[in-house]
Order: C-alpha cells, then structure tokens, then sequence
C-alpha cells in the first residue's frame, strides 16, 4: 500500500504543477456530481503493508459547499468495496482467497484549494456494511471457508479518517484518497471453546477517482 500511495501522490503532483488548464470558477453556488473510480484495498491489524491487495471500485455522487474561494465542506455518498485478497502456496493447498466488504460510505470533508487547479481535503467516513463475500479459489476441496463465513460474521459499522489530493479542470476532476480504517472489520467468534476475532483487521483504502461536476 506505501508503494502505491507514493506512485500515485507523485503522480498527482506532477499533473498539478504542469498542467494548463483552467480550474472550475466557483461563484458560491454548490456544486453537485458523480465520481468513481479504483479501490486497492487490505485489511491491517497493526502496521499496512503492499501485500494483499483487493482491487475493486467506488462510484458514488458529492456536493461541494463552499465557503470562501479557498475552503469547501464535500460531503459524500458512495458505494465502495473493500477488503483483502490473500494468495497462498503451501504444502496443503493453493488458490486465492478474497474478502469482499460493500460499503455505503459517508465522508464528509475540508477541502482546501491550494491553487486554482490543486486541493487538499480531509475528514472521517462513516459507512455501513450492505454485504460480504468471502470466496476460496483452491486447488484442494478441504481447504475451504467460503459456507463458514456470511453477514452476520463481520461488523456492521466502519469508522475512520480520510485524506487526499485532487486536481479540478472545469467540470472534471481526478484525485487520489486514503482511507484509515478505526474499527475492526470482524466479529468475535469461538472456536473449539477458544473465542478469535476473524478477520481481526481494520480496512485501509487507496482510492483513485475521477468526478464530473453537473452544475
């Protein structure tokens, strides 16, 4: 996940600091549009890492309420996967297994423009888990757990902080977001008398989106 991040924030900037074209005029008015984009997800439990990485997607709508020509409040509404995928190679079995969490997510964030073209913007999500997929593509048929898991394994409200940078040209816009996940993504369960919480990560989300203002 750092490799990425710093790809794409490198990348970003490169974009703001050459391009030549005109930012959107902001005359008070609220804006509203779509975006969507790719999401590169995992779960961590102490320190995020590249490895097990889940590509998936977000779409979702925004409005943007600005306050002075410098700073907005944009909140948002998406629908946005996450979760982890976990490739292993032992000498029981091989295959892929992948937890596939979707989210109706809700951030609300300070955007602040830094030029006309560049911002910076921040705040909390809070999202609501609709359904999760656990699937097990395995070489071997007594190595898995695809019936052993369902909704009611993993907690239904995720909480966590959000920040990122993007670049407006009239009513397009491309960005790039983190998400730091704050509550665990599994419940408790017990195991031959023994109590685990499986998974027991936090998500942690690198988005890349692209937004089309409509007014």
């Amino acid at each position: 996940m750092k490799n990425i991040g710093k790809i794409s924030v490198a990348l970003l900037l490169v974009l703001g600091f050459t391009t030549n074209l005109n930012a959107q005029v902001n005359d008070g008015t609220p804006q509203i549009g779509f975006k969507g984009g790719v999401n590169f997800s995992n779960l961590y439990t102490e320190d995020v890492d590249d490895n097990n990485v889940l590509t998936s997607f977000n779409a979702g709508i925004y409005t943007t309420f600005p306050i002075t020509n410098f700073v907005a409040i944009q909140p948002e509404l998406l629908y946005s996967r996450k979760g982890s995928e976990l490739v292993y190679d032992n000498a029981f079995a091989s295959g892929t297994a992948k937890f596939k969490l979707n989210y109706i997510e809700l951030p609300v964030l300070l955007k602040i423009n830094l030029t006309n073209n560049l911002n910076i913007h921040a705040g909390p999500y809070f999202a609501y888990l609709v359904d999760a997929q656990t699937t097990n593509e395995s070489d071997s048929g007594n190595f898995d757990f695809e019936e052993n898991y369902d909704n009611d394994d993993f907690n239904k409200f995720d909480t966590g902080l959000a920040a990122g940078v993007g670049l407006d040209f009239q009513n397009i816009g491309i960005g790039l977001r983190y998400n730091y996940g704050l509550s665990t993504v599994g419940k408790e369960r017990t195991f031959a008398g023994e109590t685990y919480t499986v998974p027991d990560g936090k998500n942690s989300n690198i988005s890349l989106y692209l937004s089309m203002q409509l007014n």
